[in-house]
């Protein structure tokens, strides 16, 4: 059993900062792609920032700049810094991890529960 939990969120004003942090805990062998997707309101569920491998970050042109992910701290944890927030980045932010489970089993992709980023004033 794999369970990932993020953390952080809430409501903002344009042009502030939030950081969101995410845990992957439980039955894990090894770990793929890492990273973070939004889903706004009648919209489909997008990526935001990922790690490709351990040392390739990826980022959404929309948040090049703005937006930054990190490793490190406790184990199996990454983060994502937000500045200079906008309110078409409201949405829900949600976390996955690809997880190899067990020895010899497929990686799997897990997601945390979600949660809201409102940018409003």
């Amino acid at each position: 059993q794999v369970h990932v939990v993020e953390s952080g969120g809430g409501l903002v004003q344009p042009g502030g900062s939030l950081s969101l942090s995410c845990s992957a805990t439980g039955s894990i062998v090894s770990v793929g792609a890492m990273g973070w997707y939004r889903q706004a309101p009648g919209e489909d569920r997008n990526v935001v920032a990922m790690f490709l491998d351990p040392n390739t970050p990826y980022y959404a042109d929309s948040v090049k700049g703005r937006f930054s992910i990190s490793r490190g701290g406790a184990k199996n944890t990454i983060y994502l810094q937000m500045t200079g927030l906008q309110p078409e980045d409201t949405a829900v932010y949600y976390c996955n991890w690809q997880v190899r489970p067990r020895d010899g089993s497929s990686m799997i992709n897990y997601w945390g529960q979600g949660t809201q980023v409102t940018v409003s004033s």
